[in-house]
Order: structure tokens, then sequence, then C-alpha cells
């Protein structure tokens, strides 16, 4: 007979292995490309230390002269805090007592709930590690056809099952409301939410394009990893405690207004820059879906053969030098990262781990309700200890 303590022993012994897998091989091409480690994890924070330049004790002289002046490496410490990942499963008192008497029953019931669990994950995962840490997706303005939907700036943010934060915009990250998303019009940039939303925004404000509510994932305003949109960002803000206005070893390359004029020498050229300037090899590169086709219609307006290479986890890569060329749906539209993801690490306390309560039991109790959840958590951060051996091209012409 299934119970309880069945699914607590399953998602220890059987579940969390597969589930951790999945994660840490099926969320994307570049999560793939970027080691995990537990070193230079220190309490609640990421502590690395990162060279900065080269040896300077080096030089010429005469037979019997003096030595070249020692000159030691120079490093910079690199400092940001552990980021608190967490996904939950739902699991009512009926459903469980439905299928208690049924083997097969209870597996479906187990595996439908992981199964979700890991397809949500993958998707906020894959979204964090092109974003800037701030959970931010975009911004919405009413739509007068429905109370409940939003007209959002970036639909591919968004994607159906999210529980998101609603804001103003004097005070992101302080929710007015949280809703659910339960439809999504793609085409039209609509999002449909299970509570109405239209008084966010009245039509008296719609009249000045400057106000807009703010959609955030619920409860992780500011409370994400560091990702590509935060190590690229050209604000000035601080990257991992050191200013950028002064530390030019933490900017990226940029190159801008690239328009149509996108060939395979332009990214060779940021390829040989990032190497013969900054030490760096280029072995992977992102793009947007439009840029990606942009370069396949380049390949075949010059009757170019366009290669295949096969990459770990199944995925497959347009080959460009040798080099693995991808899209991802996160990628700013005409964007393409160049990168060197030797320099990236997520630096984690451990692997994801369930959430474990009082006796170490992983399932838990909602107070007041019928209802029991199991909880996955990882603390881990990402931090690039070389920034200015990336590059990025911006504002290509898609297709």
């Amino acid at each position: 007979m299934v119970t309880l303590e069945t699914a607590e022993n399953a998602l220890k012994t059987l579940y969390l292995g597969v589930v951790s897998n999945q994660l840490n091989t099926k969320t994307n091409p570049l999560f793939n490309k970027i080691k995990q480690s537990t070193a230079d994890v220190w309490g609640k924070e990421v502590k690395k230390i990162a060279p900065v330049g080269i040896n300077g004790g080096i030089g010429a002289g005469d037979e019997d002269g003096n030595l070249p002046a020692s000159a030691q490496n120079t490093y910079a410490t690199f400092t940001s805090t552990l980021k608190n990942l967490f996904g939950t499963i739902e699991l009512s008192d009926k459903a469980i007592r439905a299928s208690s008497n049924s083997a097969g029953a209870f597996v479906n019931l187990l595996n439908a709930e992981m199964e979700g669990l890991v397809k949500a994950s993958q998707f906020n995962f894959g979204r964090m590690l092109y974003g800037d840490g701030s959970g931010l997706l975009g911004t919405g303005t009413i739509n007068e056809g429905a109370d409940n939907c939003l007209i959002v700036d970036n639909p591919k943010n968004f994607i159906e099952g999210m529980v998101i934060d609603i804001s103003e915009r004097t005070s992101i990250g302080t929710p007015v409301r949280t809703a659910r998303i339960i439809g999504m019009d793609r085409a039209n940039s609509l999002v449909y939410f299970d509570k109405d939303v239209i008084d966010l925004v009245t039509p008296a404000q719609e009249e000045d394009p400057a106000i807009k509510v703010y959609l955030t994932v619920q409860n992780s305003y500011n409370k994400e990893i560091t990702g590509l949109g935060k190590i690229f960002a050209q604000d000035g803000s601080e990257l991992y405690g050191i200013s950028r206005e002064d530390n030019y070893f933490m900017i990226p390359q940029r190159v801008e207004n690239i328009y149509s004029e996108f060939t395979d020498v332009v990214m060779q050229k940021m390829v040989d820059n990032l190497s013969e300037f900054y030490g760096s090899e280029v072995d992977f590169i992102v793009c947007s879906s439009g840029v990606k086709r942009a370069y396949q219609d380049y390949l075949t307006s010059f009757r170019s053969n366009i290669d295949v290479m096969q990459l770990e986890g199944g995925y497959k890569a347009i080959s460009f030098n040798g080099i693995p060329l991808i899209s991802d749906r996160f990628v700013p539209e005409g964007q393409m990262y160049m990168l060197n993801t030797k320099a990236f690490t997520l630096h984690q306390l451990c692997d994801w781990r369930w959430l474990e309560g009082e006796n170490g039991k992983v399932l838990k109790q909602v107070a007041g309700k019928p209802v029991y959840t199991a909880t996955l958590v990882k603390y881990a951060e990402l931090i690039c200890d070389h920034p200015a051996g990336q590059g990025v091209l911006m504002d290509i012409t898609e297709k």
C-alpha cells in the first residue's frame, strides 16, 4: 500500500538524482559548458581571487647586469552573495489517498509533479542565466479588451503557470498584486492572469508611456544569480563588488550598430580581438533566434555549407570555425554573445537537495490545508573571473 512515507522515500532515493541530473544537463547548452564547483564559497558568500594581467617580473638585460625587478601577479577579489534557488512541488492528500492502492497510479502522480518541476526550473534557470539578477521579466500596460490581461514588452520571458509580482514604476519589488499566468497570446504580446489587473494602470496614465507596471518573478526581485545581462551591463554599476568605472578589466568588449553589415568577418574580428588583446579564447557563441537566421541566410547567400556540431546533452549547433553557435530565446534581439566559458563557474554550497524539516522529512503539510509540499533548493552564484575577455555584437539586423 502506498503511503506518505513511500512518497518520502521515493523523492529522496529515486527522484533526487534524476531531477538533479536533468537540471544540470538539460537546462540549456550554455549551462552545460559552465563548470560547477563548491570552491571559493565562504559562508553565505563567494569570494574568488581573479588574476589581472600578467606577472611583471620579466625583462632582458646585460650578461652581468641587474636582474628584472620583481613584480608579482595582480589580483582582484570578486565577492558576491550566494543566491537561494527554490523549486516546489505540491501533492494533495486526496490525490495521495486516491492512488494508495495502485503503485502505478502513484508513480504517475509523482512523475507528473516532478516533470512539471523540472520544466519550470529549466525555464527559470535558463532565463536567469541571461538575466541581470533583478528578476525583472518586463513591463506591462493595460489591454482594454480584457480586465485580466496586460500587454507586455517581451513575451519570451513569460510562460503559462508562472506566478508574477506586479509593481508600480516607483516601487518596483514591492508588489501591489501577485497573480498567476493562465494564458498567453504571444503573437500580440498579451499575458492573461487569474486576477483582474486593469485597475493597476489607468487610461489616464496610459497617455504617459513612461508609466507602466513592472513584472517580476514572485519574491525574486534582486535575488537571482548574476547572469550575462549583469555581466555585460553598461550602466556603470559594480560587478562582484568592484567598480567598473575605472577598472577596465571588468568591462566586456562590445561592438554596436552592426545592422545589416553582419558577416563572418565581423564575427572573426571579435574572436581575434578577444584572443590577441585579452588572452581569451572564444569557445561558445550564443545569439537570438533572429540573429541565427541572419547568419544562416548570410551563409546561404554565398552558397556556403552550414556545418552542424553535436553538443553535450543532445543539443545541436552551427559550427563557426569549430566554435559552436546556438540561439536561445532569452538572448536580447539583435545580439550575439561571444564567450570564453572557461572563465565562468557556478559556485555552490552543494548540488540540488530537498529542503528538509523536522526528522529529515521533505514532505511537509501546508498549514491549514490538506496539501503536502516538497522543495528543491540550491545555493549558488555565477561568477565570470575574466569579464573583459567576453564579447557581444549589438544591433544586428534579424531575419
